[in-house]
C-alpha cells in the first residue's frame, strides 16, 4: 500500500460548544487584566488558535509552553528564541510539577507593571490581577492552574472537553478565569490539523486513529530516527528507512507482537501503542514543528 493511498483529508474538529466559549472569550475579555495562553511545548504554532489571538490582542499577553518534559529540549530554546524576537513573553512549563507554574507569577506582574502602577498611584494596593487563562484542549489549562494554586481547583484530565464553562478560581492575589479548550473552524494547513490530532486536542473518537498512526510512523522516522529505531527494534535488515507509511506501520505491529488469528496484525491495537507512546514520551522527548527559520525539515 503507497503512502499515497492513505487518506490525507484535512482534519477539523469545531463542535458547537466552541464557537459558544469564543462568543463568551469576546464578551469577558473586557473583564480581565491579562492573558495567559497555554501553548503545547511539542506544536507552539500549532498550538496558537488565531481566534484566541484575534478576541485577546488588546491585552497583556503571556505564552506558557506546557508540556515542556514531552518536548525535544533543543526545538524548545529555539522557539524560546523565536517568541522573544518577536517580542512575546514565553515561558516553558511542565505543570504537572508541583510548584513550578508559581514561576509565571512575576512575568504577569511585570506584563501588567503599568497598570500595577497606575493602581499604586489610586492607592489600589493590593487589588486582584484577574488573568484569563485559554488555549486548545488538551493543553493543560486546568493541570496548569491547579499547579498554580498548589491544590485541585480546576478540573483536570488527559483528554480534550473536560471543561466546558468558564470557572473564576481565586489563588492569592489572582482571579484566574479558567475557559474551554477551543479550536478554530478552520486549519489553513493540512499539518496543523495532524499536529493537533496526534498530540489529542482532537478527540481520537472522532479520529480514523490507524491512519493517524500511519502518519505518526512517518513523522518519528523524519524527526527522531534513532530513537524511533531503539523503541520499535527497527534494523538495518528491516530496511525500513525506505518503507511507506502502511507497511512500516504493519512491521510495528509485528515486532510488538500484535497479532489475530491466521496472523494478521491487529491496527487497532497497534495504532493505540503508537499514538499513546508518542503522547507520553515513552519513544523520547519529541517535537512535532521548529521555528521555521531553524526548520529545515518542514
Amino acid at each position: 500500500m503507497s503512502e499515497d493511498i492513505i487518506n490525507r483529508r484535512a482534519i477539523q474538529w469545531f463542535p458547537g460548544h466552541m464557537a459558544k466559549t469564543l462568543r463568551l472569550m469576546e464578551t469577558e475579555i473586557r473583564n480581565v487584566d491579562c492573558v495567559l495562553q497555554i501553548l503545547d511545548a511539542r506544536i507552539p504554532l500549532s498550538s496558537l488558535n488565531p481566534e484566541i489571538e484575534r478576541i485577546t490582542s488588546g491585552k497583556p499577553h503571556l505564552y506558557i509552553m506546557n508540556k515542556a518534559d514531552l518536548a525535544d529540549p533543543d526545538i524548545t530554546a529555539q522557539w524560546l528564541a523565536y517568541f522573544k524576537s518577536a517580542g512575546a513573553g514565553c515561558l516553558p512549563m511542565n505543570s504537572k510539577q508541583s510548584g513550578k507554574a508559581g514561576a509565571v507569577k512575576g512575568p504577569i506582574e511585570k506584563e501588567l507593571s503599568a497598570l500595577m502602577e497606575r493602581r499604586r498611584k489610586k492607592g489600589m494596593i493590593g487589588a486582584r490581577i484577574r488573568v484569563m487563562v485559554v488555549g486548545i484542549p488538551n493543553v493543560g489549562k486546568s493541570t496548569f492552574i491547579n499547579s498554580f494554586a498548589g491544590a485541585a481547583r480546576a478540573k483536570a484530565a488527559n483528554k480534550p472537553g473536560v471543561t466546558r464553562g468558564k470557572q473564576w478560581i481565586t489563588v492569592d492575589d489572582y482571579d484566574l478565569m479558567d475557559m474551554p479548550g477551543v479550536l478554530w473552524p478552520k486549519f489553513e494547513e493540512k499539518r496543523v490539523g495532524e499536529n493537533l490530532a496526534l498530540t489529542g486536542a482532537i478527540k481520537d473518537k472522532i479520529m480514523d486513529t490507524e491512519e493517524l498512526a500511519m502518519i505518526l510512523c512517518m513523522r518519528l522516522r523524519a524527526l527522531a530516527p534513532a530513537a524511533f529505531a531503539a523503541r520499535y527494534k527497527l534494523t538495518d535488515e528491516d530496511d525500513f528507512a525506505d518503507m511507506d507509511a502502511y507497511d512500516l506501520f504493519e512491521l510495528i505491529g509485528k515486532k510488538r507482537g500484535f497479532l489475530m488469528a491466521g496472523g494478521a496484525i491487529n491496527h487497532a491495537r497497534t495504532a493505540e501503542m503508537l499514538l499513546g507512546e508518542f503522547r507520553s514520551a515513552t519513544i523520547g522527548q519529541i517535537s512535532l514543528e521548529a521555528p521555521k527559520s531553524y526548520d529545515a525539515r518542514r
